[in-house]
């Protein structure tokens, strides 16, 4: 996969992205100078990047929706491949729910449901 440095994210279509699988939430991607590919939900107040995949799978039960729904939602939201982001806050209480900027938007979402989104940290 081929990195474009400028904005960070790949030279390909999103489309084609999709069936590729992450294989390591720290594994640095090829060409990416030191970013890291991390869940939102491990990463802390400060962190910037850009939205990678929206992939609502990992603990089905844990969301009160279905899968297909909360990806639905996600997606709605703007949680979408190449949207900048940063994490803006984080609640008292077991650091949840979790204020992230979204390109030009502020939203507030539970760390549960911020682990099907996965981000290529800015390196610091």
């Amino acid at each position: 996969m081929i990195i474009n440095r400028k904005n960070q994210v790949p030279d390909r279509p999103m489309h084609d992205m999709l069936a590729e699988p992450i294989t390591s939430p720290t594994a640095p991607i090829q060409g990416a100078a030191e970013g890291r590919l991390v869940r939102l939900s491990t990463a802390r107040p400060g962190d910037r990047g850009v939205i990678i995949e929206v992939r609502a799978e990992s603990h089905p039960g844990d969301h009160g929706v279905g899968v297909e729904e909360l990806q639905r939602r996600l997606l709605e939201f703007g949680f979408v491949e190449g949207a900048g982001i940063e994490i803006l806050h984080e609640g008292a209480i077991r650091r949840d729910p979790i204020a992230v900027r979204l390109d030009d938007m502020r939203i507030a979402l539970r760390r549960r449901d911020a682990e099907d989104v996965w981000i290529l940290l800015d390196p610091r």
